[in-house]
């Protein structure tokens, strides 16, 4: 066991500060990463103010940060895909059972015995486990992934958590080229969406409340852009989409976005609503169409992910900031202050 540098909080109220954490030797199956950047997801906002209690409670004190990017530092002895000096990446997963069918099927997102980047139990050091917001993390080899050499690496430490989320459903939904999909919202998530889908050769809509947001929409890619409070603009797009991508995770009428699906559509929920959905039966009955949802995606789809982003020179859109300005970017990511992720550079870690 050694120490590393990390940002941690001791309380749902306290700011994120400078603290030491115990992080594991490698072992034979380990890969030992200094991390370089380490991506800001809202969920590490909910983790670190315990607002997901009746979920996953949070044990304090906790290092958040599931979008880690780094550089290969050690290998254990039976480690075979990695090397010191390679570029790496470590998403939400650190572990999982590996033997249930979800793992054999290479849905490890699935496993109901994963093993969580932070605050899941840590069966190496007891405790639970600590995320990105360090200067190092140790994994195990089947849970670290290969970073594409000629991307900027701020913009990647977000694809292993909102790259993937967005990838996995317009993936598996199937070929997209020449297809009307439409992706709800415009934020961390859309963002990537609507990169993703322009790489599919779809034909890409966003739907947004926010005139101020055509511009951007269209810089990324959309070809159109529709304010979802416009009934009339609503109206004209009814029952022409084939697939639609919801990011909001605010209350919204999710009908009014079933209705904008043709026959067979389907609309794939991302952002993760707290309150119940109240879905009109006809909404999916007229046009027999779905409704479905998705969360990040397995290890190998993942790997995937980053390697089309290499090909297709794909990144997040990142606003990098130091690590002590952490706390500053969780009070305007409340605010959606941001275009589209907060990127912390974890070198400015070393001065404290």
């Amino acid at each position: 066991m050694y120490k590393a540098k990390a940002y941690s909080t001791a309380s749902a109220t306290s700011p994120l500060a400078a603290d030491t954490i115990p992080r594991r030797d490698t072992t034979e199956r380990d890969v030992q990463i200094e991390i370089l950047f380490c991506g800001i997801c809202h969920s590490d906002l909910h983790y670190a103010r315990d607002e997901w209690h009746s979920v996953m409670p949070t044990v304090y004190p906790c290092v958040p940060g599931h979008e880690i990017v780094g550089r290969v530092t050690g290998v254990g002895s039976a480690v075979t895909k990695f090397k010191p000096g390679d570029l790496a990446g470590v998403g939400c997963l650190v572990d999982s059972d590996h033997t249930c069918p979800n793992c054999r099927d290479g849905l490890e997102q699935l496993c109901p015995n994963q093993t969580l980047t932070y605050g899941s139990p840590d069966r190496h050091l007891g405790g639970v486990t600590y995320g990105g917001y360090s200067e190092s993390i140790v994994v195990d080899e089947r849970f670290v992934l290969h970073v594409p050499a000629n991307l900027n690496l701020a913009g990647v430490a977000p694809l292993l958590c909102a790259g993937i989320t967005t990838y996995s459903p317009l993936r598996r939904w199937g070929n997209l080229a020449g297809k009307k999909v439409g992706v709800v919202g415009l934020g961390g998530l859309g963002h990537m969406g609507v990169k993703f889908a322009r790489a599919f050769g779809a034909h890409i809509v966003v739907f947004t409340t926010s005139p101020g947001k055509k511009e951007d929409a269209l810089r990324l890619g959309a070809h159109e852009v529709i304010i979802s409070t416009s009934a009339e603009e609503m109206r004209q797009h009814a029952g022409t989409f084939d697939f639609i991508l919801d990011t909001i995770a605010a209350e919204h009428d999710i009908n009014a976005y079933l209705n904008m699906l043709g026959r067979d559509g389907n609309l794939t929920l991302v952002g993760a609503q707290e309150k119940p959905l109240a879905v009109s039966a006809f909404a999916l009955l007229l046009g027999r169409r779905s409704l479905s949802g998705s969360i990040i995606g397995g290890i190998k789809e993942t790997q995937e992910m980053l390697d089309f982003c290499g090909a297709h020179n794909i990144t997040a859109d990142v606003e990098v900031i130091p690590i002590q300005k952490v706390n500053e970017a969780y009070e305007r990511l409340v605010k959606s202050d941001v275009k589209y992720r907060f990127s912390i550079d974890m070198a400015s870690l070393k001065s404290e």
